[in-house]
């Protein structure tokens, strides 16, 4: 029972990778604080996830709303955050505005819930940043968007340093075979799969479960931070 008499923090609770993390939790004994924009969906996933959940709104591009959060939250001993939202794009075709959004949600939304976070958090506790492969190994035509992911994975080794011994530790997934992509049409998501799998070690997009898995690791695992660890089928080898 990893997780007995531990309370883990999940901004993007409600689906995908933070949901099956906040799975994890509670099977290992653990209790759970979600939270993400959607009332109607962190309803859900607390109805799904039973008493050892309960769930509190909130909107990484509003600090008010940030503090709010973790003021509900209590006392934690871990926080992941892999809520964010963003476009991706050739730099030649985003906006300026939506070129800036990985970086306004998924980089210091991520940012200013840790520092939200710290006064809060237990000192043999953790947190795991949300990433991706591209940092390591970028595609043409989303430049802003690899540059997000590899500037999260230099926070959390920064944040390793800074808040030890708070550890810090960062998950990179490539593609995912999850929520998010199944909610775009058949066409976009298997045609997608089906490039990915070309250039990864083992031909094959990963799935939510096994990106949850790698975030428990690092959670569990008292003796790693300021790590990097890649959820992503060999992606970023080749």
């Amino acid at each position: 029972m990893a997780f007995q008499d531990r309370t883990v923090a999940i901004i993007g609770g409600g689906s995908g990778f933070g949901l099956r993390v906040a799975h994890g939790v509670i099977a290992g004994g653990g209790t759970v604080v979600i939270g993400g924009r959607s009332q109607q969906r962190l309803a859900h996933a607390v109805a799904e996830l039973g008493p050892s959940a309960r769930a509190h709104p909130v909107d990484l591009e509003d600090r008010p709303s940030i503090a709010a959060f973790f003021e509900a939250v209590g006392s934690l001993d871990h926080l992941f955050v892999p809520a964010a939202t963003y476009k991706v794009g050739p730099i030649t075709a985003l906006s300026d505005e939506d070129a800036e959004s990985p970086f306004r949600t998924k980089f210091w939304g991520q940012y200013h819930a840790v520092k939200a976070a710290i006064p809060r958090i237990s000192q043999d506790g953790s947190i795991v940043l949300m990433a991706g492969a591209a940092g390591a190994r970028p595609l043409k035509g989303a430049a802003a968007y690899a540059a997000c992911n590899s500037a999260i994975e230099g926070l959390g080794r920064a944040l390793a340093l800074e808040l030890a011994p708070v550890r810090v530790n960062t998950v990179s997934p490539g593609t995912i075979d999850g929520h998010l992509w199944r909610s775009r049409p058949a066409e976009v998501y298997e045609a997608a799969f089906a490039h990915y799998s070309t250039l990864t070690a083992l031909g094959r997009p990963g799935t939510e479960d096994e990106v949850a898995e790698t975030v428990l690791f690092l959670m569990r695992s008292g003796y790693i931070t300021g790590s990097s660890l890649y959820p992503d089928g060999g992606y970023a080898l080749r």
